[in-house]
């Protein structure tokens, strides 16, 4: 029973046999795979919901703020 969180380190290490190659931390993903993965469900919710204007909108002001 004192030695459980060893053995847990231990199977938690296996769970992720990629890790050892690329040097990421289990759970991490590249930025670029985040973005490739939300974008189609993003534009899926813009059509359905009808955002078009509204991304559109926060996307002019958040430029505008930027270019102050």
């Amino acid at each position: 029973m004192a030695d459980t969180a060893t053995r847990t380190m231990i199977r938690a290490r296996g769970r992720n046999a990629y890790a050892a190659f690329d040097g990421s931390r289990p759970g991490e993903r590249h930025p670029l795979v985040a973005t490739a993965m939300v974008l189609p469900l993003a534009a899926l919710l813009v059509v359905v919901f009808g955002g078009w204007e509204a991304v559109v909108t926060q996307a002019s002001s958040v430029v505008e703020m930027l270019g102050r």
